[in-house]
């Protein structure tokens, strides 16, 4: 993976609601995958859209642990 396949988000914890930047690797295609709050250290579930066409970032949803994404 190199840095310019990173794409940068500002993304709010669904626990603490602290805004933090957030890298995503678009070259996985659509993802689902598990960050921890920089700031409370709770679990965050990230489910990560790509395009199959273009390979372009779409969305990116946060949810809590016991949420269904």
């Amino acid at each position: 993976m190199h840095e310019e396949e990173l794409e940068s988000r500002t993304v709010r914890c669904p626990y603490c609601d602290t805004a933090f930047d957030l890298q995503i690797d678009a070259s996985q295609g659509s993802h689902a995958t598990w960050e921890d709050c920089p700031n409370c250290c709770a679990p965050i579930q990230l489910r990560v859209e790509v395009s199959p066409i273009s390979g372009d970032l779409e969305s990116v949803t946060l949810g809590r642990d016991d949420d269904v994404l």
